[in-house]
């Protein structure tokens, strides 16, 4: 044993949505544990989201332990300081064991049985670790941004506020999943002359035969659908989420709109030389494998109310309102007035401080349901953990209580 090392039961690594709900089900339990964070509970909510951000699934859909939404809009859709309340207002309903602005820097197998945790320079034993840290720690910014004249003004999402906090001129947004989709519509409300490149991501709409999508699909169960009976797999945490928005109420994002309306699209963005920006011949392709995504989703709901013989109002399919004329010229920066780059091009998990065998060749984890194969060891809060929501405040709850079963070894039921 190291010199003063700390024994407890149970350690959690992420004070976030995860981690606390993880935290919930062990108090409920009485069961000794701790919950380290790295910085503050709410912190990616709070530093990590632009002014206007807000929640894309419906509040009612908002289910952490013990704690479900209850304001008086449940269709409508939380902006950032709801959000962060909510939050808050969960931590302070069960006062859980939270360590905040304490790092774990290391985790190691323990040589009399568990693991070794190193956190805020002191180290722990426990036999059981929940990783609840979540997969968006590195922003992704090609190696190629470091060439780029630095009187262009480059940020990455996590980085942004909102348009005052860019140079005035033109912005070039690389990205079209959620984040790329919404900010190029906060900038385009700014008033602001925006490029956007537009990668895969798939888009759905937000209101569809008198409802909201979410509630068809959830009345089609497909919030229940896991992983292991999704039709791609475990390929399913590998697709990007799809586009739409819950703001002023919600609504459709049509990249096709925006460039009716003055936005710039070209394809997926390949590099940038010289301070020329060069896209692959995808453009046409990738708008119409996302109008496809939403059609298909359109579609199913359609069978759904056939099936069930429900009365629901008829809508006209979708007619694109632009079309991409096929040029692919490259874009001058500078002679377009583009003072700014936006990366949305996603994250990284690091696990770099992590030394037990739960990776595979990729160095990405591997479980079932969160549970490894080196015993006591767990990760929770991850795209696709087990359904949909393993990742939101719609399914993390019933993750947890099934991971808290694993380590009191007991049925635990979800709150």
């Amino acid at each position: 044993m190291t010199q003063n090392e700390k024994t407890i039961p149970v350690i959690i690594v992420g004070g976030g949505q995860a981690g606390l709900s993880m935290s919930w089900y062990l108090c409920r339990e009485k069961v000794e544990h701790i919950v380290f964070e790295a910085k503050t509970a709410c912190h990616s909510w709070d530093d990590e989201r632009w002014d206007n951000f807000c929640l894309v699934t419906p509040n009612w859909q908002c289910e952490l332990p013990g704690h479900p939404y209850k304001g008086s809009d449940p269709h409508g859709f939380m902006v950032k300081k709801e959000i962060i309340e909510y939050v808050k207002g969960f931590v302070a309903s069960f006062s859980p064991p939270l360590h905040e602005h304490t790092p774990v820097t290391s985790i190691t197998r323990h040589e009399g049985g568990g693991y070794r945790v190193v956190a805020g320079g002191e180290t722990w034993r426990a036999k059981h670790v929940v990783i609840a840290s979540g997969a968006y720690q590195d922003a992704v910014i090609p190696g190629y941004a470091s060439a780029i004249d630095p009187a262009i003004h480059q940020v990455h999402s996590q980085d942004y506020r909102n348009a005052a906090q860019l140079p005035e001129g033109a912005v070039l947004v690389v990205g079209s999943g959620q984040s790329g989709a919404q900010i190029v519509e906060d900038l385009f409300l700014e008033k602001r002359k925006v490029h956007l490149c537009v990668g895969s991501a798939p888009r759905v709409s937000r209101f569809y035969r008198g409802r909201d999508v979410v509630d068809w699909l959830a009345d089609m169960n497909f919030y229940n659908l896991t992983v292991d009976n999704h039709p791609l797999r475990d390929g399913a945490r590998d697709k990007t989420n799809h586009y739409v928005t819950g703001r002023n109420g919600g609504h459709d994002l049509d990249l096709r709109l925006f460039a009716k309306e003055g936005v710039g699209l070209h394809g997926t963005l390949e590099t940038i030389r010289d301070e020329v920006a060069h896209f692959a011949p995808d453009l046409a392709e990738n708008l119409d494998d996302a109008d496809k995504t939403n059609a298909d989703i359109k579609k199913s709901i359609d069978a759904y109310i056939a099936r069930e013989g429900i009365t629901a109002p008829t809508e006209a399919p979708y007619v694109p309102v632009w079309e991409p004329d096929g040029s692919n010229t490259p874009l001058d920066l500078k002679a377009a007035g583009i003072t700014s780059i936006l990366w949305c091009i996603g994250f990284r998990p690091d696990y770099r401080w992590i030394d037990v065998p739960v990776f595979n060749g990729a160095n990405k984890p591997v479980w079932h349901r969160g549970v490894t194969d080196a015993p006591g060891f767990y990760f929770l809060g991850l795209p696709w953990l087990h359904t949909w929501g393993s990742g939101r405040f719609s399914g993390v709850s019933r993750d947890a209580a099934w991971l808290a079963s694993q380590i009191i070894g007991k049925d635990v039921p979800v709150a």
